[in-house]
């Protein structure tokens, strides 16, 4: 008879997952960014494909990967097969790069039943367990409720209030080149720089080969930006690795955390200098 998965930790590890293949409400999602669909793709087995800049984005955006609406999130992700009782655990292949973005939408739209699988991909394949080649999802649609959060994520008029007024933490996971322009930015045409009144963690800094650090050696980095009750806004390049600080903070016990969407993107464009 196979399990029910009744309560998920925000990260499991690849040994869990393993254990857990046969859970009647389990959803393994490949949250991999910046790829098409290609059969020859390797995945692990019976994943399906959350398409994060073509189907969980609002295309229409001028910015990449900015949030979705509630309407098209909910429809995503029934057209995924996910249920409101379902238990999700998404990976990608770099470890934990693109996957803590999907954990986050998951969240922010009301389902905390939401994993990062630690390590990924390459953590899976590290210990030899299965894999298959990639698939489309064709079977039955799910009942997914969207219940949009706002709490979770700010823009730019929030930010630049925060910014100007100093009432949250800004905390910025780029590189430390990038955050302290000396490192051109990957968007041709875009900016150096960093929001004022901004301080740097790299989302790298949390993790050790793709594979997140001791719970202990994440909350000491945090401790020394901002204390567990301090709001704290996280931005990156464009929204994507802001959640892995996300993801970090939250096992630490902060709460009042929210991700910039536009992040620097939106932030360089609009902004000419600081």
């Amino acid at each position: 008879m196979n399990s029910h998965i009744s309560k998920l930790s925000p990260v499991v590890s690849v040994d869990w997952l393993h254990d857990h293949m046969k859970a009647n409400n389990l959803i393994i999602l490949d949250g991999t960014i910046g790829k098409v669909f290609d059969l020859e793709h390797i995945q692990i087995p019976n994943s399906r494909f959350f398409d994060i800049k073509k189907k969980f984005s609002d295309v229409d955006s001028p910015f990449p990967s900015t949030c979705p609406s509630p309407k098209q999130f909910q429809k995503e992700a029934r057209a995924l097969g996910i249920n409101k009782d379902s238990a999700v655990v998404v990976y990608d292949d770099k470890g934990i790069y693109s996957s803590a973005r999907v954990w986050w939408l998951f969240k922010t739209f009301g389902h905390d039943r939401v994993a990062v699988l630690n390590g990924g991909l390459p953590a899976w394949q590290n210990k030899e367990y299965i894999t298959t080649k990639m698939s489309m999802y064709s079977g039955e649609p799910g009942n997914f409720e969207a219940r949009y959060k706002p709490e979770n994520m700010v823009f730019f008029e929030e930010t630049r209030q925060a910014s100007k007024n100093k009432s949250h933490y800004i905390i910025d996971a780029r590189s430390k080149g990038r955050y302290n322009s000396q490192e051109q930015e990957p968007r041709a045409g875009l900016r150096m720089g960093n929001i004022p009144n901004s301080v740097n963690l790299p989302f790298v800094d949390l993790m050790d080969q793709g594979v997140l650090k001791s719970n202990e050696t994440i909350e000491r980095l945090f401790a020394k930006l901002a204390r567990k009750e301090d709001p704290i806004i996280f931005s990156c390049g464009s929204g994507i690795t802001a959640c892995v600080l996300a993801l970090g903070a939250h096992i630490s016990g902060y709460n009042n955390i929210a991700v910039y969407d536009g992040s620097w993107t939106e932030w360089g464009t609009l902004v000419a200098d600081d």
